[in-house]
């Protein structure tokens, strides 16, 4: 009977912790996978406007549209190889504003060094989701 309860218990509990996605960190961990995965889906989801985007080949003065940010980030993405990726800062600024820093070590293809470069990403809340709003590289 005891095992029964427990059933129970998880069976209405697990839905309750799932109805956090649309966090921050869970936010920040889709990022992170889709960096590791070369997916520059995610990071193009803002449907109210374009994307800063500031990696070397892209023009940091302005925003940039769904399509031109996509290709822009294929074009970054087919230079490396990642070997890691990991979340190293999540911090909501304020109400609906937030930020995520990627820490990632990759190869340059055809190479052997290994290098690290941060990735800095803007986010805002719109309805239940966060979305990048701002993409930036650096070391």
């Amino acid at each position: 009977m005891k095992h029964a309860g427990l059933t129970f218990l998880i069976a209405f509990a697990l839905p309750l912790s799932l109805s956090g996605q649309g966090s921050l960190p869970l936010a920040a961990a889709r990022l992170r996978e889709a960096w590791a995965a070369h997916d520059p889906g995610p990071f193009v989801e803002n449907p109210d406007g374009g994307v800063l985007v500031q990696i070397p080949g892209a023009d940091p003065s302005s925003t940039v549209g769904r399509a031109q940010a996509t290709e822009l980030l294929h074009r970054y993405f087919r230079a490396s190889v990642e070997r890691d990726v990991s979340v190293a800062v999540v911090r909501e600024v304020e109400p609906g504003r937030g930020y995520v820093e990627l820490t990632r070590r990759y190869v340059v293809a055809g190479t052997a060094d290994e290098r690290r470069e941060t990735v800095f990403l803007g986010l805002r809340k719109l309805d239940d989701r966060w979305v990048v709003t701002e993409l930036r590289t650096g070391p």
